[in-house]
C-alpha cells in the first residue's frame, strides 16, 4: 500500500495530461512542444544531474547492463512468437513488434527518481543509456523501410545517451561544477518529471487495432508481466542485489514508449495501432508496475 502511495501522484500527473488534452484543446502543436522539451533539455539535465552526483562502479554496473540485455533479447523473441500463426499484415505486425521490448525512459526516471532518488535515476540512466541503440537498430531493422544511415543518425542524436555519456565523463573527471551551474541544472531537472509524464498522459490513444485484440494483448502481457518475472529470475541468478536489482526490474515492468509511434509513422506502419497499444499498456502499467515496486522495493 505504501509503493501504490508512493507512486499515485506519478500515474495522477498521466492521468492530468490526458485530461487537459481533453478539456483545454492545447492541440498537438502544443504538446509536440512540450515533449521535445522534455527529450531534448529536461530529462538530460536530470540524468546528467543524478549521474555527477552518484559513486557510479563499473563493475557493478556490468550485471544491471547484463539483465537488461536478457530481459530486452527475450522480449524481441517472445514478440516474434504469434508471426507464424496470425494473419495480420506484415508491416502492421513490424509497427506492433517493437511494442514487446520498447520502453517508456519518462515514466522509468520518474518512478525511480520517487522511490529511490538521485542513484535510481542514475541507474536507470545507464541501462537507457545501453539499450537505447540497441531497441531502435532492431525496430528499425524489422520495419525495414530506414537505410542504415538514418537510423545511425537518429542515434547519433539522442539526447539521452548524450547525457548519460556526459554524466559518465563528469563523474569519473571529478569535476564539480560551480553553484549556479548545480543549482541551474537542478531546476531543469525538478522541471522534467512532471512535464514529462504529463506528455505522456496527452500521447494517451484508445481508439481503433479491430482484429488486433489477441496480438496486443500477447504483447500486453510480455511487456507488463514476463518480462519482469524473466528479471527477477536473471538478476537474482546474475548476482543483483539492492537498488540495482529493485531497477532493473522496474526497468523491464515499463510501458511501451511512445517512440514506437513515431518511427512507425516515420517509416510508413501502422501508426494507428501502436499508439492504441502504447495507450493500453500506459493505463494497465499503473496497476502492474505498482505490483511489481511493491514487490522488489
Amino acid at each position: 500500500m505504501n509503493t501504490a502511495l508512493l507512486l499515485l501522484p506519478d500515474f495522477s500527473l498521466i492521468l492530468l495530461g490526458a485530461a487537459i488534452r481533453r478539456w483545454m484543446h492545447l492541440g498537438d502543436h502544443f504538446w509536440g512542444g512540450v515533449e521535445k522539451l522534455v527529450y531534448f533539455i529536461l530529462f538530460p539535465a536530470l540524468l546528467v544531474t543524478a549521474l555527477v552526483k552518484t559513486h557510479i562502479d563499473l563493475a557493478a554496473a556490468l550485471p544491471l547492463v547484463g539483465t537488461a540485455f536478457i530481459v530486452i533479447a527475450c522480449g524481441m523473441v517472445l514478440g516474434l512468437l504469434p508471426k507464424p500463426f496470425t494473419r495480420i499484415p506484415s508491416l502492421t505486425y513490424a509497427s506492433m513488434y517493437q511494442c514487446a521490448f520498447r520502453f517508456n525512459s519518462y515514466i522509468g526516471l520518474a518512478v525511480v527518481s520517487m522511490l529511490f532518488g538521485a542513484p535510481g535515476v542514475a541507474a536507470m540512466g545507464i541501462i537507457i543509456g545501453a539499450a537505447v541503440p540497441v531497441v531502435n537498430l532492431v525496430s528499425v531493422g524489422m520495419l525495414a523501410r530506414h537505410g542504415q544511415r538514418g537510423l545511425l543518425r537518429e542515434i547519433a542524436r539522442n539526447p539521452l545517451i548524450w547525457a548519460t555519456a556526459l554524466g559518465f565523463a563528469l563523474n569519473f573527471s571529478g569535476f564539480v561544477a560551480p553553484k549556479p551551474a548545480q543549482i541551474f541544472l537542478g531546476r531543469l531537472a525538478d522541471a522534467s518529471i512532471a512535464l514529462g509524464l504529463l506528455a505522456v498522459g496527452a500521447a494517451l490513444r484508445l481508439e481503433g487495432t479491430a482484429g488486433l485484440k489477441v496480438f496486443s494483448g500477447w504483447l500486453s502481457v510480455v511487456k507488463l508481466l514476463i518480462l519482469p518475472a524473466i528479471a527477477v529470475f536473471v538478476g537474482s541468478r546474475l548476482g543483483l542485489s539492492g537498488l540495482y536489482y529493485k531497477v532493473v526490474v522496474l526497468f523491464s515492468a515499463l510501458p511501451t514508449a511512445s517512440s514506437a509511434y513515431i518511427l512507425a509513422m516515420r517509416m510508413g506502419g501502422d501508426g494507428k495501432s501502436v499508439a492504441w497499444l502504447i495507450s493500453a499498456t500506459t493505463l494497465l502499467s499503473m496497476l502492474t508496475l505498482t505490483l511489481w515496486a511493491a514487490w522488489v522495493v
